[in-house]
């Protein structure tokens, strides 16, 4: 599996050459791509994903492509990078697009976090759940975005079964730069309902 990570990270670069010089490393079983210190792609199981950004990510919807999946615990997280297909592998002018939207977007983002140095200074976020996420391993802005609302919450959970699902919103919240109370309907539904069955999960299989 590592000879077709570096097999595809190769592809990547002969393909994505004109972004700049594309760097790895290794993160969540699979690799980071970055160029300078902005993360725009995962290599994992053989497969290039893209991050998703303002401009690229109706393309992906549109054209129905997975997103990365990461295992936590025994259960499934989608992140927000979108597969790259064959398909698309052999439209390296639509992928060389895509690709500077996500890298572009991704920079636009820690332009916008410069301003935001540590994870209580996010929306929802007090000091005593940036301590929280620090003993679980998140320890700054881009590591809580690259986990994900779902993914970090399911962390604090590891540590605090008291967690409920108010914090996985203002969680959510602080990726999104919004108080949890404005996060939009359908994602605070969904993310309601997704903790919900977590926290039945978890009563279950402890007996409680």
């Amino acid at each position: 599996m590592k000879d077709l990570c570096y097999s595809q990270i190769d592809r990547t670069r002969e393909i994505l050459s004109p972004l700049g010089d594309i760097q790895h490393r290794a993160l969540f079983g699979g690799y980071s791509l970055y160029i300078g210190d902005t993360v725009f792609a995962m290599v994992a199981k053989g497969n290039l994903y893209l991050r998703a950004c303002e401009q690229n990510e109706p393309y992906f919807i549109r054209e129905r492509l997975p997103t990365l999946l990461f295992s936590r615990r025994g259960r499934q997280i989608s992140l927000k990078y979108y597969l790259v297909g064959e398909a698309l592998w052999r439209e390296p002018a639509q992928l060389l697009a895509l690709s500077w939207q996500a890298l572009d977007g991704a920079r636009k983002e820690k332009r916008q976090r410069r301003q935001v140095t540590r994870l209580k200074d996010l929306p929802n976020l007090t000091s005593g759940l940036e301590s929280m996420l620090w003993v679980v391993g998140i320890q700054n802005i881009e590591a809580l975005q690259m986990m994900g609302a779902k993914a970090s919450w399911l962390e604090l959970r590891r540590i605090n079964k008291g967690i409920g699902v108010k914090v996985l919103l203002a969680l959510a919240g602080a990726i999104c730069g919004l108080h949890e109370a404005a996060l939009p309907s359908q994602m605070r539904q969904e993310l309601q309902e997704w903790g919900s069955e977590q926290i039945s999960y978890d009563a279950f299989y402890s007996g409680n």
